[in-house]
């Protein structure tokens, strides 16, 4: 499981650093992609073939699940870390996440997500003035 949150920069060559903590359980090759709300996902391979088999199962006759399939994997890239720790992510996935250089690494349960820190910093925001609602909403689903 990946938790925690943690403040990093990307370089100009699009290299940014994932926690130790994080590396451990990605191993050696993760996979990136869009994620939602502005933020980049990063997968292990294994679970995002388990997101792949779940993509698979969708409706091509269904216009916004061919959309969805095709956002998720033409955006996916497979990255290795370098000696120090560092993905070189895809420029294209830097524009779409609209990463300058101030970055925060964050875990999310099963992936963690790369955020632009202002982003960041509205999301999570959003989401403290929110969070008795939304686990009030939530409360069902859980236990």
């Amino acid at each position: 499981m990946f938790m925690g949150e943690y403040a990093h920069n990307i370089d100009k060559k699009g290299r940014i650093i994932i926690p130790a903590k994080f590396r451990e359980e990605l191993k050696e090759t993760v996979i990136i992609t869009r994620g939602l709300d502005g933020c980049l996902s990063v997968y292990t391979k294994e679970q995002w073939l388990l997101i792949y088999e779940q993509l698979q199962k969708l409706p091509t006759t269904k216009k916004d699940a061919r959309m969805f399939v095709r956002m998720m994997t033409s955006k996916a890239a497979e990255c290795e870390f370098d000696a120090q720790g560092r993905i070189l992510i895809p420029s294209s996935l830097v524009q779409l996440a609209d990463l300058q250089k101030e970055c925060m690494v964050i875990g999310a349960g099963n992936h963690i997500e790369i955020w632009a820190k202002e982003r960041w910093v509205i999301v999570e925001e959003e989401s403290d003035e929110a969070f008795e609602d939304i686990a009030e909403n939530l409360t069902e689903f859980m236990i």
